[in-house]
């Protein structure tokens, strides 16, 4: 999987270029680590990475979004953020809603999540009320059992973190959960490079395998009907909402929310459909700053 750097597509340098002011919050007695990218007092944007991932799956796109401030942040458990005791997807909303009110953004934020994030991207929706201007999920199955959650039951794949011997060796065991057919290479590579650290045993995961207690599909599924700022859904044409799952979704919605199907693109989205993830999320914020939504 290992790339040269000197081989990434213009677009990915040109994001990378952009590298991120990295700050530190503290929540609930952890601490919380910011990636920041834009200019402060711009419309705002909170990006939620999934289940044992981490705020550098954003890195590829985020500069390239459009003219807001952009915060991605590493849920406690994950990343390079503290670790809790116990972890609650009601702390994981105060998290999000703090970053974005820690990096001085023009009102409140609009807050993507990923997977496990979308959870908790509509939490905080329910949660925050008017501190969310508006909340996009990719490819979250709300009403079915997420694949991170049931992986760690199961124990097939987050388990007790392995560890390595060396960065290279880490980084050529990264997987996703769930695998899919297609990756962009050059973001893969970025983003296992980022999932190591190093202990004084050698290189492991950054991610804390307890994380997966505070998962709940039903409780996931009750905040849809109680979402009341602006939503939409972002669902893979290879990913884990199929299209009945979307109905579903989209009927729980109040039928105003539109679901939008990534061509081609397997569930983590950013990894192998990067530019068109990119294209459907400005299409959509673009609108947003130009429209009026329907009232459910």
């Amino acid at each position: 999987m290992t790339t040269d750097a000197g081989d990434r597509p213009q677009w990915m340098q040109r994001a990378l270029a952009e590298a991120p002011d990295r700050d530190t919050i503290s929540v609930a007695g952890c601490d919380i680590n910011l990636l920041v990218w834009g200019e402060a007092n711009r419309p705002g944007l909170v990006l939620v990475h999934g289940g044992a991932a981490h705020a550098h799956w954003w890195s590829a796109i985020a500069p390239l979004i459009g003219d807001y401030r952009v915060v991605a942040l590493d849920l406690s458990g994950h990343g390079d953020s503290g670790r809790r005791p116990e972890y609650r997807v009601d702390l994981w909303t105060e998290e999000v809603l703090a970053a974005g009110a820690h990096v001085e953004m023009d009102g409140p934020p609009v807050v993507i999540g990923h997977s496990m994030g979308g959870f908790v991207a509509a939490a905080t929706a329910v949660r925050g009320g008017d501190r969310v201007a508006g909340v996009i999920v990719l490819d979250s199955p709300m009403v079915s059992e997420d694949p991170e959650g049931e992986a760690a039951r199961i124990g097939q794949a987050f388990g007790r973190p392995r560890v390595y011997p060396d960065l290279e060796s880490g980084v050529g065991r990264f997987r996703t959960v769930p695998a899919q057919d297609h990756y962009d290479p050059h973001v893969l590579d970025f983003v296992a490079r980022h999932s190591l650290t190093e202990t004084d045993d050698g290189w492991t995961w950054k991610f804390d395998p307890r994380l997966f207690a505070a998962i709940n599909r039903s409780d996931a599924a009750e905040q849809l009907p109680r979402i009341d700022c602006r939503v939409a859904l972002l669902r893979s044409e290879h990913g884990l909402i199929t299209a009945e799952i979307g109905r579903i979704m989209y009927d729980a919605l109040g039928r105003v929310a539109p679901v939008v199907e990534i061509p081609e693109a397997g569930h983590h989205m950013m990894l192998d459909q990067p530019l068109l993830l990119l294209t459907a999320l400005r299409a959509l914020l673009s609108d947003w700053e130009h429209s009026v939504p329907f009232r459910r």
